[in-house]
């Protein structure tokens, strides 16, 4: 996990790296033609024909670079030894570029440009990357974008991932504390942070200090203990990693993963990480926006229909479990009578329910109700395709009957999603819909949720259990 949320930040290091050198490049060019500091005997050479070696310098910059490990997620210990490397790559990247540059007859680059643009390059990485990781510390030490850990194991593999963690503010995990497997070390401090309770209330720590990552750290003496930690975490919606490899209990989007060369096992984590939420979130908003307008003359109509055939509300919004559980409020054209659930309390929405207005039980069987939640797509609460999100009311029956339910909210909730073009929506088996849900996170793709939109114009739109 700690390496797939890297990647995100190691593209936009390549990125500002590549307009480093683009300006490095540049920049050289100028000072040797443009800037008196040692004479031009044969003219200026074309801008032109320089800045097309830049077809050869960038990605010979990027293979060097990769080769000496300036792309690895985080491993380089110190500034100085970045610096180091940066200026060590460098000085290899110019010797190639010199060389292959020596077999172009047809023109003849100054070599004193190359001098100027290996000082010029060398200097500008530096200050690029140390403002970046500069950055990303200022970032983190803001509270943005934290991960609260919790260290389960109180042994010498779980000191070692605290000082690992501790090393590295620029990943954004705080640590919260460990927990022991007896009461005895409960209140003592290792490392700096409290042993917070033992390995039996791991819940409660997890729910009371709202933790985001769980270390498992046991030692090989303690392996027996695994099982219970895991039970006792139940469906709570954290990430989990174990160390060492374990895996007899990989379960949701579980992948093998190493930090600072330590092997780790994601158990369970969500797909969507660094430039996978990017490109998700933009097709969410570019879809919903060409979606509301082109529908907006039916939305216009709809709109007209409820306000003429019953008093009330346009819209109807009710709190709804996204996104690691948290609540939003959903919109939907109101189909139903003012107060429909005032004597019945909650309930499941019944074949010809009495409770539908005359035009609520066309839109309710056409889907037509649920155009508003492109609006809730376009504000980030939802997704255009994700488990469908349920009320809390209902969850709270749900979590305790149907094994790994809370799972589903690893991911945004959708408008629609592989249960429903399945044939899995309304009044229909929930354990059924769970396993399309889980289905459809384990295998995210950008291609999978063009596919359900496909699908759900020919089979969800209109469904025999939408009612």
């Amino acid at each position: 996990m700690l390496k797939k949320h890297s990647k995100f930040f190691e593209t936009l290091v390549l990125f500002m790296d590549l307009i480093t050198l683009s300006c490095s490049w540049i920049l050289a060019y100028y000072a040797r033609f443009h800037i008196p500091i040692i004479s031009v005997s044969k003219g200026v050479p074309s801008f032109y024909t320089y800045t097309t070696l830049l077809i050869i310098i960038l990605p010979l910059w990027y293979i060097v670079f990769k080769a000496f490990g300036l792309y690895r997620p985080r491993r380089i210990s110190s500034k100085v030894a970045e610096v180091m490397d940066i200026a060590k790559a460098t000085t290899i990247a110019i010797l190639i570029l010199v060389s292959l540059t020596f077999f172009v007859r047809k023109y003849e680059f100054s070599r004193v440009t190359f001098l100027y643009f290996w000082i010029i390059c060398v200097i500008a990485l530096c200050i690029e990357r140390i403002l970046f990781r500069e950055l990303l510390r200022f970032i983190r030490k803001r509270g943005y974008n934290l991960r609260h850990a919790l260290i389960v194991g109180t042994g010498g593999l779980g000191r070692d991932v605290t000082d690992r963690v501790h090393n590295h503010p620029e990943l954004g995990i705080k640590i919260s504390g460990f927990l022991s497997e007896d009461n005895s070390h409960v209140g003592d401090e290792l490392k700096g942070f409290k042993v917070l309770d033992t390995f039996k209330n791991i819940r409660n720590v997890v729910v009371n200090h709202k933790i985001d990552i769980v270390f498992i750290t046991l030692s090989l003496s303690a392996q027996d203990k695994l099982k219970s930690v895991l039970d006792d975490i139940g469906d709570e919606m954290v990430s989990i990693m174990v160390i060492p490899d374990l895996f007899e209990f990989a379960t949701l989007r579980g992948g093998i993963g190493e930090f600072e060369g330590m092997p780790i096992i994601s158990l369970r984590d969500s797909p969507l990480y660094g430039w996978s939420i990017v490109i998700k979130k933009a097709t969410d908003v570019v879809l919903s926006l060409i979606i509301i307008l082109v529908t907006s003359p039916l939305m216009l109509v709809i709109s007209l229909l409820i306000k003429m055939t019953s008093s009330g509300p346009l819209f109807y919004s009710q709190e709804r479990m996204g996104l690691d559980g948290k609540i939003f409020r959903m919109l939907k054209y109101r189909t139903m009578t003012i107060e429909a659930e005032k004597e019945t309390g909650p309930v499941w929405a019944a074949k010809d329910d009495s409770r539908r207005t005359s035009i609520g039980a066309f839109l309710r069987k056409t889907s037509l109700d649920e155009l508003p939640q492109f609006f809730n797509v376009l504000k980030g609460d939802m997704s255009i395709v994700g488990p469908r999100p349920e009320r809390e009311f209902f969850i709270r029956q749900f979590r305790d009957k149907i094994p790994k339910y809370m799972l589903r909210h690893k991911m945004k909730a959708g408008i629609t999603g592989w249960a429903q073009i399945s044939g899995w929506r309304g009044n229909t088996s929930l354990e059924k819909r769970i396993e399309c849900d889980l289905y459809y996170i384990e295998n995210w793709s950008l291609r999978l949720d063009f596919e359900i939109m496909w699908l759900t114009i020919w089979r969800g739109l209109v469904n025999k259990h939408a009612y």
